[in-house]
């Protein structure tokens, strides 16, 4: 069985590497044999943090991306990641793309806000409905959570399956502090996430000082928090896992948007499967991967923070026992091992074999 993977980035692209990359040894071994062909390669993904992305790169991507759609016809299903030609209209990628061909297609994002919300009303109109024509073309829309569904099975979706961002429970590991250093809050995540993270921690000093604690966050840029006492480390993906293991609260802070609702809390994953307490603010998804005094907090006001951070910060036996609730849950709901068979699944229920 023969996959055409058309991703939105190379493995750089966090919802790349998490929906559809983290996969594909699993796939191979259970009998797929994936072509991936990412529309956007990992040096994109380099100048979306420094600004330096060029035209030309821009359009050699579509143009490669053409020639992938053209080729569609010769592979048994086709996997794709959003839609096939951004900011293009949908009459024109699905008038491309062959009928006879499965389509699975998987959102992470409230990807469809970007259009039907945009500031601009042409883009509004243009475009506000595109990615609902993509859903109805495919046979399954795979989608991270159920704000994601619920569009999906308004715009007419054949068939919707919802599939958690996971993470991999042999690579994530519990380990213990093995010296008593100052309680670490943390937080992971891009440049463009960080905002919630820098609106929050002024309001946490008290805490701080009350427990001796202090904040580290992973991924953002170091000038975000310039005047703030954070300690900001740059990200990779070969040390995302030790970084983690050093925390002992991990933390979520969201405003409320219709983008947010669409988040798949996929940092509180991150933070339980090492075995650390989180505190999350109940947007979303975040409803259910928090389980309100089980797993960690949900938090809202500044109060409600300062209140749950409080209780975690002077309770190590607390901390431990929320930790160990959090890797329960992680490894029976949000785990490679859980999801890639249900991934495989799909698959094999929608594929025809080309003769």
């Amino acid at each position: 069985m023969h996959i055409l993977l058309l991703s939105r980035y190379a493995r750089l692209g966090a919802s790349s590497r998490l929906r559809s990359f983290q996969y594909l040894p699993y796939l191979e071994q259970a009998g797929f044999a994936v072509t991936v062909a990412p529309l956007f390669d990992d040096d994109y993904v380099r100048g979306l943090s420094s600004g330096t992305i060029s035209k030309f790169s821009i359009l050699k991507a579509y143009w490669l991306r053409l020639r992938f759609i053209l080729k569609a016809k010769q592979f048994d299903l086709v996997w794709l990641e959003y839609e096939l030609l951004p900011w293009l209209p949908a009459w024109l990628e699905l008038t491309l793309f062959p009928r006879n061909v499965p389509l699975v297609v998987d959102y992470d994002d409230a990807i469809f806000h970007r259009y039907d919300q945009h500031r601009f009303r042409l883009v509004r109109k243009l475009l506000g409905h595109k990615i609902d024509a993509v859903m109805r073309r495919a046979a399954v829309v795979v989608v991270g959570n159920e704000y994601l569904g619920d569009r999906a099975r308004q715009a007419g979706a054949k068939r919707v399956v919802v599939l958690p961002t996971v993470v991999d429970a042999t690579r994530y590991a519990v380990v213990e502090k093995v010296n008593a250093q100052a309680v670490t809050i943390g937080w992971i995540g891009q440049p463009s996430t960080a905002k919630y993270l820098s609106q929050l921690v002024p309001e946490l000093n008290g805490i701080l000082a009350k427990h001796g604690a202090r904040i580290v966050a992973i991924g953002p840029k170091t000038e975000q928090f310039q005047f703030l006492p954070v300690v900001v480390k740059p990200w990779a993906e070969d040390t995302e896992v030790a970084d983690i293991q050093k925390f002992d609260i991990g933390i979520m802070p969201l405003s409320e948007s219709l983008w947010e609702r669409g988040k798949c809390g996929y940092k509180l994953i991150q933070y339980m499967a090492c075995g650390k307490p989180v505190v999350a603010t109940p947007i979303g998804v975040n409803n259910i991967i928090v389980r309100h005094g089980e797993n960690g907090f949900l938090a809202n006001a500044v109060a409600e923070w300062c209140e749950a951070l409080d209780k975690l910060c002077g309770d190590a036996v607390l901390r431990k026992r929320m930790g160990e609730e959090g890797r329960k849950i992680v490894e029976e709901n949000y785990s490679l091992q859980v999801a890639a068979p249900r991934l495989a699944e799909i698959f094999r229920s929608v594929t025809i074999p080309v003769e």
